[in-house]
């Protein structure tokens, strides 16, 4: 090894270890290390050195922001570059500009992430119009950039040229609305898509009605997440034909889309034959809590599904009954959220009996779903069969009509629970509880549960005493355990 060799393997080894990560020719990681200008300039020497690099993740670095040009001007000869992320670095258009200039010469760049730079937007047309004709590109994020319909219209016309995309995530950039109808009618360009995130996106109903013509070409997708575009509540009765093409699709997020009650007439009939679908978020649509027993009682016919997300939907007892029944039908369930339900407190027991005694619920959320002292007397009974053996995630917080009497009793349960890790229990603060002897009872069944990490008790009073026993808790089980009080 000639001295000059010696010399740069010096140099880079140096700074691997001045900024505390391990030494890597092909991945350059340094995502939140508070990189300051002495150590961008630093950097911008190491990278030089570096020629066989395949990643870089710069995410999280303020001080990247408006000083890429040096940085970007060594991207363009690392020729097997194919994994750049820059999120939140504060960059300008200066930085999207130099960075366009530099991806003309990666030809095998396959994913690019611009996430949580709200400084480019009003200038992507920079970077896109430079991305060449048959690009490996098979994912692009930038969410949350504050996207203009200009940028909107420039992505519209980079989508020709990025056969190969699986991914496109626009979320969060509620500028783009216009644009989205351009957007769409370019999807069919990019037929192997299998995300499309459109999370508060500003979509509209004709924007949609772009997107659900689109969806004949894209009989690859998995995720299609159009959540939180309240706008479109009420278009699919009039379309929502093509979605029941997507025979592919896992992941349907229509969570926030104020969809009507003839929306859920529709989608009774179309989500049933999404055969693989394996997670269906409706939450937030309180419109829809009289009619969800139609969708509901048919979710039995997707055995694959593993989440169902339904809180805050003002479901009604009917809902409730045609959701316990098909319970019992779905083999893979893994979560189940019902928060903000009023109509469970009392009823917990008709979803509890569907649970099977093999279960695989990992994840259960109970928020502030007026459970009474029953509930939690069915679900301790439930715990102490084996019905809920794997779960690992329980939240119960906010349910402030259960009696000391109803905790402790619940309480005494837990210890069967051996994988449960995270338990939420708060009660709201307004309400001024004291927190009463099932205390105890609680932090003797923890200490039997090995992979326990964290209990929430936020809105509970502790006495003297009680906030002693969480402290000795800490000391004498020398267990991780957070407490959120």
């Amino acid at each position: 090894m000639g001295k000059e060799t010696m010399s740069y393997h010096w140099r880079v080894q140096q700074f691997w270890e001045k900024m505390g990560r391990l030494p890597s020719d092909k991945n350059l990681d340094l995502n939140n290390c508070t990189l300051d200008a002495v150590d961008i300039m630093e950097l911008t020497t190491v990278i030089s050195l570096l020629p066989d690099l395949e990643e870089i993740d710069l995410s999280w670095n303020d001080f990247i922001g408006g000083k890429l040009e040096h940085l970007a001007l060594q991207f363009k000869h690392l020729q097997e570059l194919k994994v750049l992320q820059l999120n939140s670095c504060r960059l300008t258009t200066k930085d999207v500009a130099c960075l366009g200039e530099a991806i003309e010469g990666i030809p095998h760049l396959e994913i690019l992430d611009l996430s949580w730079n709200p400084g480019i937007g009003g200038s992507l047309s920079l970077l896109t119009s430079k991305i060449l004709n048959g690009s490996k590109l098979h994912t692009l994020k930038v969410t949350d950039c504050c996207l203009t319909q200009e940028d909107g219209k420039s992505i519209a016309q980079l989508l020709s040229r990025i056969p190969s995309l699986k991914i496109l995530d626009l979320s969060i950039n509620v500028k783009l609305g216009c644009s989205l109808k351009s957007i769409a009618q370019e999807l069919q360009f990019v037929s192997s898509l299998q995300v499309l995130n459109l999370n508060t996106c500003g979509l509209e109903q004709d924007g949609f009605h772009s997107i659900d013509a689109a969806f004949q070409y894209l009989s690859e997708l998995r995720t299609l997440d159009v959540s939180c575009n309240k706008l479109i509540g009420g278009v699919f009765q009039s379309l929502a034909g093509h979605l029941a093409s997507l025979t592919n699709l896992e992941i349907l997020n229509l969570h926030q889309c104020c969809i009507t009650e003839e929306d859920m007439l529709v989608l009774s009939q179309i989500i049933p034959l999404l055969s693989n679908l394996r997670e269906l978020n409706l939450s937030s649509n309180t419109n829809v809590g009289i009619s969800t027993y139609q969708l509901l009682s048919r979710l039995r016919f997707l055995p694959k599904l593993t989440s169902v997300l339904l809180y805050h939907c003002a479901l009604q007892h009917d809902s409730f009954l045609s959701l316990a029944d098909a319970v019992s039908h779905l083999p893979e369930l893994k979560l189940v959220d019902l928060s903000w339900n009023k109509c469970v407190g009392g009823n917990l027991n008709l979803i509890l009996k569907a649970i099977n005694p093999d279960s695989k619920i990992q994840v259960l959320r109970l928020s502030s779903c007026s459970l009474v002292d029953e509930d939690l007397i069915d679900l301790a009974l439930i715990i102490q069969a084996g019905h809920l053996a794997q779960l690992k995630n329980l939240d119960l917080s906010y349910n402030n009509s259960i009696s000391d009497q109803g905790w402790e009793t619940f309480c005494g349960s837990l210890a069967a629970l051996g994988q449960l890790s995270e338990l939420d229990i708060s009660c709201r603060p307004s309400s001024q509880c004291g927190c009463g002897e099932w205390l105890g009872k609680l932090l003797d069944a923890l200490s039997r549960l090995f992979l326990f990490t964290d209990l929430e008790l936020n809105g509970w009073l502790l006495s003297v005493a009680q906030q002693k026993l969480l402290e000795d808790f800490r000391l004498n089980k020398k267990r991780n355990v957070h407490f959120k009080l």
